[in-house]
């Protein structure tokens, strides 16, 4: 059957389409993306202003158009950290509902580190063991650990790169001691959750997902996109803290120079990077593994785990 999931994210919404059925491998078909930047929309009272609740229904409706050109039997729709933490959620996710149909679920932070671990879990397989699993998204940061497809612990932290750009780095280039003040309070956020993590012993493989990992291992010598999706992806921990300084002295412009950079994601990735040297250092990782798979793939499976076998 072909799919579709559609996800209203923190930077993005993006409508992935996939031909699936129980017990294969999903195939992409389709993406349809539109940058809305939800988590910079948000005003003095943390609600999304009225210009972006506007936006975000013309796309969710270009999406659904999107998804039954393409074929879709059903639609997947759900909602990370930008929605489920502005003032006004109920009232967008209902106006929403009243003009496009579409109901969007709302996953909590830990579901969405359950999700994104299930994916990792099942592109990497049990010869992995235990994984150990970093996302950095818009609005949040997930952590996840486990043996299994259901992870041993999972949290949430509202350390996006989207959110700390707008809330903690005004500057382009970034003043140093707005980078220094980030820089802490990113540790003092994570440091609070390692005891979660360090109980269950070392993990026997580390995997990060997103696009700011992704963006962090091009910039440090990763394979580009180009290579393929089965080539391995690889950032380690010293590669990653050269490249913070160096990314704390450029201009967005700069940075959207660098190999594997969007200009839409620029800004972001100083902070972005900030995390993901904090947790990396935290947890002890000295390397980790780029995942192709993630949220958006996580749902999917999940759907198609809950069909009937035909």
């Amino acid at each position: 059957m072909r799919l579709g999931v559609l996800d209203v994210g923190s930077n993005t919404v993006h409508l992935l389409v996939v031909d699936a059925h129980p017990g294969a491998r999903p195939l992409p078909a389709h993406s349809h993306k539109a940058e809305l930047r939800l988590a910079e929309l948000l005003d003095e009272r943390g609600a999304i202003a009225p210009g972006g609740v506007e936006r975000l229904i013309a796309t969710v409706r270009d999406a659904l158009l999107a998804a039954e050109d393409k074929g879709c039997e059903e639609v997947l729709p759900f909602a990370t950290s930008a929605v489920r933490e502005a003032s006004n959620a109920d009232a967008v996710l209902a106006r929403v509902k009243d003009e496009t149909g579409v109901d969007l679920q709302v996953l909590t932070g830990e579901e969405e580190a359950r999700l994104t671990f299930l994916a990792a879990r099942r592109w990497f397989g049990w010869s992995a063991g235990k994984l150990l699993l970093l996302d950095i998204g818009g609005g949040s940061l997930e952590v996840a650990y486990g043996i299994d497809e259901d992870p041993d612990a999972a949290v949430s932290l509202p350390l996006g790169a989207g959110r700390l750009t707008a809330g903690w780095l005004p500057g382009d280039p970034a003043d140093t001691a707005d980078v220094k003040a980030l820089r802490r309070h990113v540790r003092a956020q994570i440091a609070r959750t390692v005891h979660e993590f360090s109980r269950f012993g070392r993990p026997d493989h580390v995997v990060a997902t997103s696009k700011t990992f992704k963006q962090l291992a091009r910039i440090a010598g990763a394979p580009g996109s180009g290579e393929g999706l089965y080539v391995q992806r690889i950032l380690s921990r010293k590669s990653l803290e050269e490249w913070v300084p160096r990314l704390a002295g450029m201009t967005a412009p700069e940075r959207a120079a660098l190999p594997g950079v969007s200009e839409g994601r620029a800004g972001q990735l100083l902070a972005g990077a900030l995390v993901a040297e904090g947790a990396m250092d935290l947890l002890g990782v000295e390397e980790l593994e780029i995942c192709p798979w993630a949220l958006r793939e996580g749902v999917i499976l999940r759907r198609l785990d809950h069909l009937p076998e035909h």
